[in-house]
């Protein structure tokens, strides 16, 4: 697979460890990849890099081969950006600043910006100045996705949208992923990202500390299962079998196992005849395995000599 976005080696060094230190990561073409991370962890300062803002103290971020520091006018006007601090220019209303946006794009085609304002219940006649955060960031989208980019890149896209308008950014989102577009989003909401990327990066400190492919993530290898017993005799009794109990809740007479997809059956043949409550999958997400990925970390730390 080519890759669109590279950014080898980048390094930005603010000084007292503030800034990004030392990121690799590779965005192939029609891949979707997710960028998480709390405020501060140095999200916004690596998109800024690929966009061409900021010059890098070593390193480099590239977009179709060509280093962003020095050549993002060249490629610029083929990216979808929707920055996370959204400043609009000194012009009287939304339609004023789309036009304004058309006209430096060259599109003449209004028709795919006039469905997104609809979807997004967007009403562009409003003053910028008055606009809520909320309306900002629709407009901001629209003027990000209205001509049909190639790639695009997203800071915080939801910031200030609610849940329902939320929802039809994130529905939007991934129909531009299964046109075939190079998206890399950036969101402090894991579950955004586990709705629509292929991969997610993990930044943490300004130093990118893991990436998952989401496969992993939708279909683990090893699954939970939360048990809960009527009586105490079958509860006793059940953790004395052969399973991993990563879990156990005596008041409620409740274990959770971990069992690799082989053994779904021996937990079942294990059950048999026993009175159970219930029986639930606990799902595995993007916060857990970041949570453990992290966890093994800090406690790796912690042994070193």
């Amino acid at each position: 697979m080519n890759s669109v976005i590279e950014i080898k080696n980048l390094t930005k060094d603010y000084g007292e460890g503030r800034g990004v230190f030392d990121i690799n990561l590779s965005i192939a073409k029609g891949e979707m990849v997710g960028f998480a991370g709390t405020n501060g962890s140095g999200k916004t300062t690596t998109i800024r890099h690929i966009m061409g803002f900021v010059q890098p103290t070593s390193g480099g971020a590239y977009v179709n081969g060509l280093e962003a520091w020095k050549h993002s006018s060249e490629y610029i006007r083929n990216i979808g950006y929707v920055p996370g601090e959204i400043a609009f220019p000194d012009l009287s209303t939304g339609t004023a600043f789309l036009k304004s946006q058309a006209d430096f794009l060259g599109l003449t085609d209004m028709s795919y910006a006039d469905e997104l304002i609809r979807r997004l219940q967007l009403d562009p006649r409003a003053s910028l100045k008055r606009m809520s955060k909320g309306m900002k960031q629709k407009t901001a989208v629209v003027a990000a996705l209205m001509a049909d980019p190639e790639i695009i890149i997203l800071d915080e896209p939801t910031t200030g949208l609610d849940p329902l308008m939320r929802d039809s950014f994130l529905e939007i989102i991934k129909e531009e992923h299964r046109k075939g577009k190079t998206i890399f989003m950036s969101s402090h909401m894991f579950e955004e990202l586990e709705a629509t990327c292929d991969r997610v990066a993990l930044i943490a400190g300004g130093r990118i500390e893991h990436i998952v492919d989401m496969e992993d993530i939708r279909n683990p290898k090893v699954r939970e299962y939360k048990v809960e017993f009527v009586n105490s005799g079958d509860y006793e009794t059940f953790k004395t079998l052969d399973f991993d109990i990563v879990r156990d809740q005596p008041k409620y007479r409740q274990v959770t196992v971990a069992l690799s997809g082989d053994r779904i059956n021996d937990l079942f043949r294990a059950l048999k005849g026993t009175d159970v409550h219930f029986i639930s999958e606990v799902k595995y997400n993007l916060d857990k395995y970041f949570r453990e990925k992290l966890g093994r970390n800090r406690e790796a730390d912690t042994h070193v000599q």
